[in-house]
């Protein structure tokens, strides 16, 4: 009996440690569906979307995107600017940086050599007036310059930066109407852009990172928000040919991405049939060719940006509905054990 007692009392215990850590990890359960830590931090000075962010020297650079301005008297939505502002996650506090030249949404970003680079954009309102700008700023004299402009205006550009030059993959010209599969290199050196092999596919508002020395390119749309892909492409510069990897388990686009522990994480996205955003956080693994699910975002989110200090992903901004509505400032933290 008394046997029986503390093999009852140890699966009372196993129990409520498994529960714990349960909680812990957002409810993982044997296919770690939930795993990761999500925290709150101070969060931006506006509410914000479409906007972009880099890490440099550890912290963290919010650029650009679209807010609700108030303009003769009536609220303007989707409002775009050039708000530069600086997170210091060791002191969890945020200070105001020189405003980017031109103000834009949908601007791609890229660090090379300790610089931030933003690169074409839309200069209007939501998907209107595609720029070819492209500026570089300079966190350590917080300053911006204006580079070799791209050889077209387009926006949604996925880009990265690979071999101390500017990869641009895709983009969209003007509202919902073109996609590109361009593909386009830029040398800082030489301050020139010149023509890579294009993607197998045309799309924009997709994500990127660099596994293996290859540019992988994933998710994005053709159209409209319902227009979703899941295709994942690989461009391999040794060889400069594109193949094919495991595509994303949800086709989604206008997400956030980072590339954290070895993995390519893409998070939230538009749009659902209900017209709400998508809350999943999923990591593609480049050893083993895989997607897995980690712990979903605390509320859904699209047009929002990340980056990655040490052991955390950070992720800013975006919208809660499709389109720009539902706007937050949230600055959350993403841990994994």
């Amino acid at each position: 009996m008394h046997v029986s007692k503390t093999v009852s009392l140890m699966s009372v215990s196993l129990a409520a440690l498994a529960c714990a850590l349960a909680l812990t990890t957002g409810g993982a359960g044997a296919d770690d569906a939930a795993l990761g830590i999500w925290t709150k931090k101070a969060p931006m000075r506006h509410v914000r979307n479409e906007l972009q962010a880099a890490a440099v020297n550890g912290k963290i650079y919010t650029v650009g995107g679209g807010r609700t301005e108030m303009k003769d008297g009536q609220p303007v939505d989707n409002a775009t600017h050039g708000d530069t502002d600086e997170y210091d996650p060791a002191t969890d506090t945020w200070r105001i940086r020189a405003s980017m030249p031109e103000g834009g949404s949908h601007n791609s970003i890229a660090v090379l050599d300790g610089k931030i680079y933003i690169v074409g954009g839309f200069a209007g309102r939501q998907h209107t007036l595609p720029t070819p700008s492209v500026h570089v700023y300079d966190p350590g004299t917080d300053s911006w310059k204006k580079l070799a402009s791209l050889s077209s205006p387009r926006a949604a550009i996925a880009l990265t930066a690979l071999d101390g030059k500017l990869h641009a993959f895709g983009g969209r010209l003007m509202g919902e109407e073109v996609s590109l599969p361009t593909h386009e290199i830029y040398d800082p050196k030489t301050d020139k852009w010149t023509l890579g092999t294009p993607m197998p596919s045309a799309r924009d508002h997709m994500g990127v990172g660099i596994a293996d020395g290859k540019v992988h390119v994933f998710g994005g749309r053709t159209g409209g928000s319902d227009s979703n892909v899941a295709l994942h492409e690989v461009w391999d510069p040794k060889t400069d040919k594109w193949s094919k990897a495991a595509p994303m388990p949800i086709a989604r686009s206008s997400s956030a991405f980072a590339t954290y522990k070895g993995l390519l994480v893409f998070l939230g996205g538009e749009c659902r049939p209900d017209r709400t955003s998508f809350d999943e956080n999923e990591a593609y693994d480049p050893k083993t060719n895989t997607w897995r699910k980690l712990a979903p975002l605390p509320s859904a989110r699209h047009g929002f940006a990340a980056d990655v200090i040490g052991n955390t992903l950070y992720v800013l901004g975006g919208s809660t509905l499709c389109g720009s509505g539902g706007k937050v400032n949230d600055n959350l933290a993403f841990t994994l054990p």
